[in-house]
């Protein structure tokens, strides 16, 4: 029954008490990143920060999409424009090389939101390191990238009034019905035989353990790791399901702006400092929850982030110099 009335509550949230025009704070001193920042929720979140004077990179494969994305903000946003980092967080190289560009430019971050990710597509697409799509961007992906960018982040922690810098990790609701299957995180005959929704809500639960995995082992340099689920959303994920399936949950989507409402309360707010792993969600529209039980075991969050260090220990201290 716990579960019907939270599967509830999220999809039907009340109205909103976190206004972005009176609750963010300036973040006119602040260095943000996130990734999946140029369509939908991110685009959105990218705004909303852009209007508070944060300066803003959006990470990401596609430079055209970014550039249409500054041609869709430019009038809302002041006059400000987000930098383009380009990544593929389906391809550790690609991340590697992206981190080492930021860190390049930029000594300090004081937010990383993951946010970017692969949702119920296709079950035969593969990262190019022969990782599952979904598992490989959403979790390692980011794993990865948020462990190339700690330094900057901790750096950003030092120089913050609050002692602190977030990472802010977007799931969802489905990681309540996830459970890990390691045998299935690389394409194997074995992951081949599930469902992309099933491959989805393992990733999304890997979200979960990451995030509080992450508060666990970095809170005490300054590190504040949340986790959340935007809400039901209208965005192109719906691409990925067949359209009678598209058409039945439309009376539940709600448009992108409503979506960077909780990811904006966990970047931004004073309030959310506090929320820092001990499995904490965030759900909609900037409320507190919490998340699948069991999904901060200290041994099986352990184990997952055991796993993630192997799986990058090749690429993590390998010096990467070629340009994008």
């Amino acid at each position: 029954m716990g579960l019907i009335v939270s599967l509830y509550a999220q999809s039907f949230p009340p109205p909103p008490l976190f206004n972005p025009d009176t609750h963010i704070p300036d973040l006119s001193n602040k260095i943000i990143l996130i990734t999946g920042g140029y369509s939908g929720i991110g685009e959105a979140t990218v705004r909303e920060l852009l209007q508070h004077d944060a300066k803003v990179y959006i990470a990401g494969r596609n430079r055209d999409k970014y550039e249409q994305c500054i041609a869709r903000s430019k009038s809302e946003t002041k006059g400000r424009e987000p930098l383009f980092l380009q990544v593929d967080l389906g391809n550790l190289c690609s991340i590697k090389r992206a981190a080492e560009e930021f860190l390049s430019k930029e000594k300090e971050l004081h937010v990383l939101f993951n946010h970017a990710g692969q949702m119920l597509c296709p079950v035969d697409r593969t990262t190019d390191d022969g990782y599952d799509a979904q598992f490989g961007t959403n979790v390692l992906g980011h794993f990865f990238l948020t462990k190339q960018l700690l330094p900057a982040l901790i750096a950003g922690a030092k120089s913050s009034p609050d002692g602190r810098a977030r990472v802010v990790n977007t799931s969802s609701f489905a990681h309540y019905f996830g459970s890990l299957d390691y045998e299935t995180f690389k394409d194997s005959p074995k992951r081949r035989r599930l469902t992309k929704a099933r491959l989805s809500s393992q990733s999304k639960l890997g979200n979960v353990m990451f995030s509080n995995e992450l508060a666990r082992r970095h809170g005490h340099q300054g590190i504040v790791s949340t986790v959340l689920n935007p809400g039901h959303i209208r965005t192109s994920w719906r691409d990925n399901i067949p359209k009678y399936q598209a058409a039945a949950v439309d009376f539940i989507l709600h448009e992108p702006d409503h979506g960077a409402l909780t990811l904006l309360w966990a970047g931004t707010s004073p309030e959310t400092v506090i929320y820092n792993g001990q499995n904490k969600f965030l759900i909609p529209w900037a409320r507190l929850s919490e998340a699948k039980a069991g999904a901060d075991d200290e041994t099986t969050c352990g184990n997952l982030w055991s796993w993630l260090e192997e799986q990058i220990q090749d690429f993590a201290s390998r010096p990467i110099k070629a340009k994008l």
